[in-house]
């Protein structure tokens, strides 16, 4: 059974704004490493545009990039949203039952289930189908973006502290 992990990076005053974090080489490594190992992403519509710039094949990218998203095309990802139609490769909608859904992937699929995107997480906090959080804590205030937690936050047991790098901590918490 696979295991619905929220993982994203956060600022010390807790807000994610993918534009404000560049991963130093060390973290981007981690992040390849990440993508390979899981079973598969989860997301929103917003992140799922946000993350579509991975699909392509761009001629500035260096072979970090291409590694990642090789390994992220290679992934099969899974897309919850009311208004988008269709989705692009090695991608597939979620309609109808949130929790149904998501209930039937960690038991179709073995290993991790990445969701990205505060929304879509606290969805599925509420529902109680979050088995970890991972927060990829940045040594930078922004005072603005989207809270890591889109609600109230539920009880959590820290599990494990890791060093990322030269300015991250990884934050591993468990529900209660």
């Amino acid at each position: 059974m696979a295991k619905i992990v929220y993982a994203l990076n956060m600022s010390l005053d807790g807000f994610v704004d993918h534009m404000a974090f560049q991963p130093d080489p060390v973290l981007f490594r981690h992040f390849i490493d990440d993508v390979r190992g899981m079973a598969g992403s989860l997301y929103g519509r917003l992140m799922y545009e946000t993350m579509r710039y991975w699909d392509g094949d761009r001629l500035e990218w260096d072979a970090p990039e291409r590694e990642y998203a090789e390994a992220w095309q290679s992934k099969p990802k899974w897309v919850v949203s009311r208004t988008l139609k269709s989705v692009g490769a090695n991608a597939s909608l979620i309609e109808g039952d949130l929790a149904a859904a998501i209930r039937e992937l960690k038991a179709q699929h073995e290993g991790e289930i990445e969701v990205a995107g505060p929304e879509l997480a606290h969805s599925l906090t509420e529902l109680g189908l979050v088995d970890e959080y991972r927060l990829y804590l940045h040594a930078v205030v922004l005072g603005h973006g989207k809270p890591f937690f889109a609600g109230p936050r539920p009880p959590l047991r820290l599990v494990a502290s890791d060093r990322i790098g030269e300015q991250v901590i990884r934050l591993t918490y468990v529900p209660v």
